[in-house]
């Protein structure tokens, strides 16, 4: 059922990534990083984490700022130009090439579990 990819065990998939809604509490400009991306902390109840997100193209700091974002929690830390990412906020293309982050559509509490 695939659209492109194979079919995988979705037990596994639940196993093995974890995806959690948390709130924008900050935004900051990245000039180091190659790419137009944003520094996010994310709150998500009992932690808070760091992202690099491209949402540039599509959102202001202000837009962001107090906004729920669904993202991986369990993907381990990346760094980039100095900075540690410790969770991807997971978004959708556009059509025209920019990014839409993904978002429950109410209100959840921080730390909900998607699945």
């Amino acid at each position: 059922m695939g659209i492109e990819e194979p079919d995988i065990d979705p037990t596994a998939f639940l196993e093995d990534v974890e995806m959690r809604v948390g709130t924008v509490r900050s935004v900051a400009a990245f000039p180091e990083a190659r790419k137009d991306v944003y520094k996010l902390e994310v709150d998500f109840g009992s932690e808070i984490l760091q992202s690099a997100a491209g949402l540039t193209d599509n959102y202001t700091k202000a837009e962001l700022e107090g906004r729920q974002v669904v993202a991986v929690v369990n993907l381990g830390t990346v760094t980039i130009a100095g900075f540690e990412s410790q969770c991807l906020v997971v978004g959708v293309d556009d059509g025209d090439g920019d990014v839409v982050h993904l978002q429950p559509e109410r209100e959840v509490p921080e730390g909900t579990r998607v699945y």
